[in-house]
């Protein structure tokens, strides 16, 4: 018997955030990154919040979602190290290379995501793609280095743009400013990563390739998909 309407976006992200439970240790503190995919994780990991101590978040968003659902949130200088830290992603390729920063968190996600021992990316099958750079490269930046780093971008042959926030700057929980680059193809994410953070002014750069994904949880119309394990 076939499904004949099928599954919404929003279906198929609660079907991740559902199978992203399997990952979480008992007893132990989760890695819980920011955006949509991971409000659907946050609202199934209420069902077992009495069986885990708590959650790292990597963003003010998710540390309210998860203290109104009961789950205690530690600061993560409190923790030494998460077994899992699971969150979603903008684009992510075959390797576990991931673009993410769509919600502008990006730095604290990569912060919580070097304490974990494993990342657990959940994701809906639009977000998968043979190389990034589809999805505009959201990039932290202290703001007076805006200018130059828009430079740099446009040397290598991309367009930044200052994400903007009801018309004026967007301000993170850093107090920082991003910028969203367009026009890259990242066929060396790890290279890529490595000289953008490298770069006067910039926070952090969301190409996720040393905090690579090591299981992907894809919803598709048939169910979820694990698509590699390192």
């Amino acid at each position: 018997m076939t499904n004949s309407s099928p599954l919404t976006q929003d279906e198929l992200k609660a079907l991740v955030g559902q199978a992203a439970l399997q990952y979480v240790v008992p007893g132990g503190i989760v890695g819980v990154g920011t955006g949509s995919t991971v409000n659907k994780f946050i609202d199934a990991l209420a069902g077992m919040k009495n069986e885990i101590r708590g959650a790292v978040s990597s963003s003010v968003a998710s540390t309210e979602r998860l203290k109104a659902l009961g789950i205690a949130v530690f600061d993560a200088n409190e923790v030494e190290s998460l077994a899992v830290y699971i969150d979603g992603a903008d684009e992510i390729d075959g390797q576990g290379y991931m673009v993410k920063g769509g919600g502008a968190a990006l730095t604290r996600e990569k912060i919580v995501a070097a304490l974990a021992s494993r990342f657990v990316c959940i994701v809906d099958e639009s977000k998968l793609v043979p190389s990034l750079g589809r999805f505009p490269l959201p990039v932290e930046v202290i703001p007076m280095a805006v200018q130059h780093i828009t430079r740099r971008f446009a040397a290598l042959g991309g367009a930044a743009q200052l994400r903007l926030k009801d018309g004026q700057p967007l301000v993170t929980d850093n107090g920082q400013q991003i910028l969203d680059v367009t026009g890259l193809s990242i066929k060396d994410p790890l290279a890529f990563e490595s000289n953008v953070n490298q770069w006067p002014g910039v926070v952090t750069v969301g190409v996720f390739a040393h905090q690579k994904a090591a299981v992907c949880l894809v919803g598709t119309a048939q169910g979820v998909v694990k698509t590699f394990t390192y």
